[in-house]
């Protein structure tokens, strides 16, 4: 339990998207300026929608049933509706989710203002473990947070150092321009598949892709087509390697493909997942 010596500066803040199809044909993101001083983002998202966020609100309760709110949907799509021809309503919208934000309350009286930048706040007594706590961050800064906070612990752990600006995450080791040559080498070691699924499969998993196909010979080794193009022989990778339980996890956790799934499609899935030892074919 970690021990404080004072009351944490701790405030919690929702943020929720929504997705549309895809408002423009091409690849750039727009940062759009709201009437109350916010920003909003639009980015192309999963080859056929448009990613709109995200709202800023003070928030209390429990952060595992957060969803936006028809407000909040709204606002999203009022402050789109400044900026494009086509009109966006909340019979557009695809899917919508919202996360909760920790963040270190800097005395700001809105929510909006408070700085994204996280705090490291060590307690260290003589003949006890030292306890740190991290207050704020945020998932784009996660390898400078952990470095950080390793190094406020150096002097326990001397021989510890910074490391992970030259590791690449898993399935990472290739050339930063090099998605096009992974491709084309996976379409030259597996050529009955689809382009775009190929495409969809090196984006996710990089070099790991083999990792996932590995056992594929021919189309029917990879098992059952769930929807889109998803196989059994990636669910099945999924379940194995990265802890995949349900369908949503796949779906959403996983990927997006959920925005591609009938509700049919989804519950056939989690059949099928629920049955670990059921054949592939």
């Amino acid at each position: 339990m970690l021990r404080l010596r004072q009351k944490p500066h701790l405030r919690l803040d929702k943020g929720s998207h929504i997705v549309v199809r895809r408002l423009y044909d091409h690849d750039r993101a727009y940062i759009l300026q709201a009437a109350d001083g916010r920003v909003v983002f639009t980015i192309p998202f999963q080859r056929d929608f448009t990613l709109i966020g995200t709202t800023d609100q003070s928030f209390v309760g429990d952060p595992a049933v957060v969803m936006p709110t028809g407000e909040e949907i709204d606002y999203l799509c009022g402050v789109v509706n400044e900026y494009f021809r086509k009109p966006v309503t909340a019979a557009d919208v695809v899917w919508a989710y919202a996360g909760v934000r920790s963040l270190y309350d800097d005395g700001a009286s809105r929510s909006q203002d408070i700085g994204r930048e996280y705090v490291l706040a060590l307690d260290e007594r003589f003949g006890e473990a030292p306890a740190l706590a991290v207050y704020g961050g945020k998932i784009t800064t996660y390898r400078r947070l952990a470095e950080d906070v390793m190094g406020k612990l150096a002097h326990f752990f001397p021989r510890t150092h910074a490391w992970t600006a030259g590791s690449p995450l898993p399935g990472g080791d290739f050339v930063y321009d090099g998605i096009d040559t992974l491709v084309a080498r996976t379409l030259r070691q597996w050529p009955f598949l689809a382009e775009d699924h190929v495409r969809r499969l090196t984006h996710a998993y990089g070099t790991r892709v083999d990792n996932v196909l590995k056992a594929v010979t021919s189309p029917a080794d990879l098992g059952v087509r769930f929807g889109a193009d998803l196989t059994a022989a990636e669910v099945r990778y999924l379940m194995t390697k990265e802890w995949a339980q349900t369908a949503d996890d796949v779906l959403w956790r996983r990927s997006k493909l959920g925005l591609r799934f009938s509700d049919a499609q989804r519950t056939t899935l989690d059949r099928f997942m629920a049955q670990p030892n059921s054949p592939t074919a």
